[in-house]
């Protein structure tokens, strides 16, 4: 044993490598001629920070060298990809399990309030008008999609961006988010009154999805998106954590790996200040950044109106929100105010909420309010943030968000996790390192129109309390035929084309009622689907190009219409006019974009190019 150490000092020495810093870990100080310099320096830094466990396996020189040189590529990886290294993170996981096991409460000292924000009903004069600046202002943003995830919580092999939103056509979460993006580019055009310029969109993936989001683009031609507007954006997982000491794990299957796990969608902001895209946004003139997760199907009927909020309240931080029951299983967008003058506008989770009104004066704590919800709106984690203030508050945190740590204890003296655990962070936790002065609002959305995840698989869905939100694919398709459904009721106009040629008051009275209670769309019918009881709507789908607001629907949908419940209707077209249509059966159009189509009573006009009626029956 003494001619080994004596054999790996001198090569050291020929090496200039003083590896007095490894005493404590023979079996690194015996491998450390087989290290890069840069390598040696990782080392040196593991030893610091107490990681010395980590080379307790490692075999003699000559065996399982390229393994231990890998070891140290991911230490590499897993240091450059966190902001300030790996030593900030083992720092910053030490303070935070120290917290932990002392079961202290983050929000100490804090009062919470409601914030200020904006409460939308869609279809009034308010929200139209509120959409139609939204609208306008779309060709100054940029969307970034986090979409790091597979489905296999839903019971779905793939990456949860490939299900699709509705079974009806099919159209997956990602073509959904395309095509609506493109919508809002080509009438944010229409209003521009000088150049109008491409919609960036960025997408944040993961090791496990990286490749497949990928070549879900590339197979489907970008969805229509040119290939230019689209960046792919790489998340790295961290380092576990095996006790209250941060020691890192090691991979229960290879000794030369350190475990790993997902840091959560709060690495989005540090991804794209690194990545330089902010600044290419800048530099280009966008103002507006706008966060979304990968399985809301609804969520683009609400992004118009809420981006014209954040431009007319001159927002840096607008977080979409929905009405929320109190005690709901949602977290609420809330107010601190520290007792030593801080404050700031950030989600609660739901769990937290309740007893820090309790401990703060409001004996009752999460209760509804006159409107029959909770004061505290609903987070559904889709942020509208202004670009300028964003990137110089990213300048000073270099994307870094303020983390979580949450172990699973072995027993109540919390000295041992029952697994290893991680630092988390969470993209909608951003607004915590900002200053008094940034104004941080909400707007408020029906959940009809504007959230439908899909959480849950189906076994696990069927098993949620009946009268809450299943949030699965079954509910999450049934929503997007609610949301459309009610959408055709409000939009319906007067038909001049149909009416010119009668003067009867009476007449006109019937007609005007009529058009102003909007279409004559079916209540829906409780189905049990996949153990879950759901309200099913007719079958109600178009293309984001034929309507993704309130403006643009009204100006096709016209006269006396009405569809049944068992009706299916889809709309592919862009110029596409429903005139008077009654509808009991399906109805498929599917035409070119030149192509101008008019649907009026039982005749199909069209003139242009040509049109194809799939299906009429």
């Amino acid at each position: 044993m003494a001619s080994t150490v004596d054999s790996a000092a001198e090569q050291l020495s020929k090496l200039g490598i003083d590896g007095a810093f490894a005493d404590s870990a023979p079996n690194l100080k015996k491998n450390l001629h087989l290290l890069s310099s840069e390598q040696v320096e990782l080392a040196k830094m593991l030893m610091e920070m107490g990681q010395s466990h980590l080379f307790e396996k490692w075999a003699a020189p000559g065996v399982d060298d390229n393994e231990k040189r890998a070891f140290f590529d991911q230490v590499a990886k897993l240091n450059s990809s966190y902001p300030g290294g790996l030593k900030s993170y083992i720092k910053t996981a030490r303070e935070l399990l120290a917290d932990s096991k002392a079961g202290k409460n983050p929000f100490d000292g804090f009062t919470p309030s409601v914030p200020t924000g904006e409460v939308l009903k869609f279809g009034d004069d308010t929200f139209i008008n509120y959409e139609q600046a939204g609208v306008k202002e779309a060709k100054n943003a940029a969307f970034v999609l986090v979409a790091g995830g597979l489905g296999e919580r839903l019971g779905y092999n793939g990456i949860k961006v490939a299900l699709p939103a509705e079974t009806t056509t099919g159209t997956c979460f990602l073509q959904n988010y395309i095509e609506c993006i493109l919508a809002l580019q080509e009438s944010s055009c229409r209003l521009a009154e000088g150049k109008c310029q491409e919609i960036p969109f960025a997408i944040m993936t993961s090791d496990d999805t990286h490749s497949r989001t990928q070549e879900l683009l590339e197979s489907n031609s970008y969805f229509g998106m040119k290939p230019t507007q689209v960046k792919l954006l790489k998340q790295e997982k961290v380092a576990c954590l095996d006790d209250n000491d941060a020691r890192l794990a090691m991979d229960p299957k290879n000794k030369y790996r350190i475990q790993t796990k997902p840091h959560g969608h709060g690495d989005v902001h540090a991804l794209l200040y690194s990545s330089g895209l902010l600044k290419e946004w800048h530099d280009a003139g966008l103002k507006w950044v706008l966060f979304f997760q990968d399985t809301n199907g609804l969520l683009f009927k609400a992004i118009p109106a809420s981006l014209g909020v954040s431009a007319t309240k001159q927002y840096h931080v607008n977080s979409l929100a929905v009405p929320r029951k109190a005690k709901e299983a949602i977290g609420g967008i809330t107010r601190l105010t520290h007792a030593d003058g801080r404050s700031m506008v950030i989600n609660v989770e739901y769990n937290q909420l309740d007893p820090l009104l309790r401990a703060t004066g409001f004996p009752d704590g999460d209760v509804n309010c006159e409107t029959g919800y909770s004061p505290f709106p609903g987070n559904i984690n889709q942020l509208i943030l202004e670009l300028g203030p964003y990137m110089e508050e990213l300048k000073k945190t270099g994307g870094a968000i303020k983390e979580f740590v949450n172990p699973k204890y072995k027993d109540a003296s919390k000295t041992s996790f029952k697994s290893s655990t991680r630092l988390e962070c969470m993209m909608q936790d951003y607004p915590k390192t900002l200053p008094p002065s940034a104004k941080v609002g909400f707007t408020v959305m029906d959940t009809w129109l504007a959230y439908a995840p899909v959480k849950n698989n189906p076994e696990d869905a069927a098993k949620v309390p009946k009268g809450n939100p299943y949030h699965s694919a079954t509910s999450g398709e049934m929503a997007i035929y609610c949301a459309n459904s009610l959408i055709l009721r409000k939009v319906t106009r007067v038909s001049l084309s149909y009416c010119k040629n009668y003067s009867s008051e009476l007449f006109w009275f019937l007609i005007l009622s009529t058009c102003q209670a909007g279409a004559q769309v079916d209540d829906p019918v409780q189905e049990v689907f996949n153990g879950q009881e759901v309200e099913v709507w007719p079958r109600l789908t178009w293309k984001p190009k034929w309507g993704l607001t309130f403006s643009e629907i009204k100006n096709k949908v016209s006269g006396s219409c009405s569809v049944s419940q068992k009706s299916t209707m889809v709309i592919k077209g862009r110029n596409v006019v429903l005139e008077d249509l009654s509808l009991n059966g399906a109805l498929i159009i599917d035409s070119v974009d030149d192509a101008e189509v008019c649907y009026i009573m039982p005749i199909l006009r069209y003139g242009g190019q040509s049109c194809k009626i799939s299906e009429i029956v």
